[in-house]
């Protein structure tokens, strides 16, 4: 199936590597637009929760994960779009010894299916595609079953029984190194065809990685260019994300603004991902797991690439307006189905209400509060946006070690902008 070509010459301004100097390994940075250096961001009271200002509880307990080698990269929390904390640990390239810094460069992973349903959105807006409009009717080439059955919606909703190709109980096939995104699509197209559906789209729910790839294969149908190139011109530049974009492999080795991702091996080691695309993170298969580096570029599925500043600039441009319209802005960001039951916190209280699936972002409440978010992981990479609908708060968190090293800081984040800390 081929789709149009992606150049990466689009890529994103030099100005910010022009300017601040990030932090050093271990400790953190202030930067123009934090509390520490912009008088102007109001702390008073119910605007600016103390354990979210520098020093406080937040920037404690991040520092103290950073000290102890559990945490590495970048966190930004932000009030109606200006940051009120913004600090960096750890390095983006150990062998060069470049630190993270906090408008640095990293791989999302699944964070950036945010991006992919936003572009089905809009084409809906334009009225390219309906929600409901069988995914065979704007891409040939499907196997009958799901040709005859999974709908946009179905795929936006990770309902449409694709699942993903590792399966429990079955040990991952070995894992190819693609050396263009055309080869990378070949193999993605020649997998799908071999599939066969979990369940009957629209029974259940499963998290699907290769249904959003599927969906950014349609992005490129239906708006006649790359998927990346789309989610440039109509995401990234309308939202001035100019620090954003989908990255090559090779420029991923040889930038030195993109942070490598670094992941834990059986030996309790961490090894640089970009450069062993040979290992995988242990958390996979014997230590033979997953390594998103194997690809040559980021799809529908994930890992575009992005800054804690840019995410926050996306985070305001979608509530003013400028990515959608409001109609479809709500149609966006508003659940769907449920994606998990009623989970109690560890106090007793119900502080996690119920999670649902939107069309691209999760939208839990939290303490009674809406959010919509989306986090991601891979080998040597954790990351998580948030978007905190009634209070107006940003959070974001780009992680360059394993996913589990930024689960606790999302609980205290969470817990500290709703009140329940």
């Amino acid at each position: 199936m081929a789709s149009p070509r992606y150049s990466p010459d689009h890529r994103p301004s030099r100005r910010t590597t022009l300017g601040l100097l990030g932090a050093v390994a271990g400790t953190a940075v202030a930067v123009p637009g934090t509390a520490e250096a912009n008088t102007a961001v109001p702390a008073g009271p119910g605007r600016v929760p103390r354990g979210l200002r520098p020093g406080g509880a937040f920037d404690r307990y991040v520092k103290e994960l950073a000290d102890q080698d559990q945490f590495s990269g970048t966190v930004m929390i932000a009030h109606r779009g200006r940051p009120v904390l913004a600090r960096a640990y750890g390095w983006a390239d150990r062998e060069n010894e470049v630190p993270n810094r906090t408008d640095g460069i990293y791989a999302l992973a699944s964070t950036a299916k945010l991006f992919t349903g936003l572009a089905v959105v809009q084409l809906a807006q334009r009225g390219k595609l309906t929600f409901y409009d069988l995914v065979s009717r704007h891409l040939d080439g499907l196997p009958a079953p799901m040709a005859d059955r999974i709908t946009v919606h179905h795929l936006l909703t990770h309902t449409s029984g694709l699942g993903d190709a590792r399966r429990a109980g079955e040990k991952p096939p070995p894992e190819k190194i693609h050396d263009s995104y055309e080869e990378q699509l070949a193999d993605f197209w020649a997998n799908l065809r071999t599939f066969e559906l979990e369940f009957v789209p629209g029974t259940k729910k499963a998290y699907s990685s290769m249904g959003y790839t599927l969906l950014g294969e349609l992005v490129a149908r239906v708006s006649g260019m790359p998927f990346q190139e789309y989610v440039r011109r109509h995401i990234f530049l309308p939202a001035g994300m100019k620090d954003s974009a989908y990255y090559t492999r090779r420029q991923w080795l040889t930038d030195a603004r993109i942070a490598h991702p670094y992941m834990y091996q059986a030996d309790g080691t961490r090894v640089d991902a970009v450069r062993n695309l040979d290992k995988g993170s242990v958390y996979g298969d014997a230590g033979q797991g997953s390594n998103s580096a194997r690809g040559w570029m980021g799809t529908g599925g994930g890992n575009g690439f992005s800054t804690a500043p840019d995410l926050v600039r996306f985070a305001t441009a979608l509530q003013a307006g400028k990515l959608a319209s409001r109609p479809y802005t709500e149609l966006y960001v508003n659940g769907k189905i449920s994606a998990k039951p009623l989970r109690e916190d560890t106090s007793g209280g119900s502080l996690r209400g119920e999670t649902f699936q939107a069309y691209g972002p999760v939208a839990p409440t939290f303490n009674g509060r809406r959010i919509i978010t989306h986090g991601g992981g891979a080998g040597g990479i954790s990351t998580s946006w948030s978007l905190y609908l009634d209070l107006d708060w940003t959070a974001v968190i780009l992680g360059n070690y394993d996913l589990r090293s930024i689960e606790p800081v999302i609980d205290l984040e969470r817990r500290l902008i709703t009140g329940a800390e």
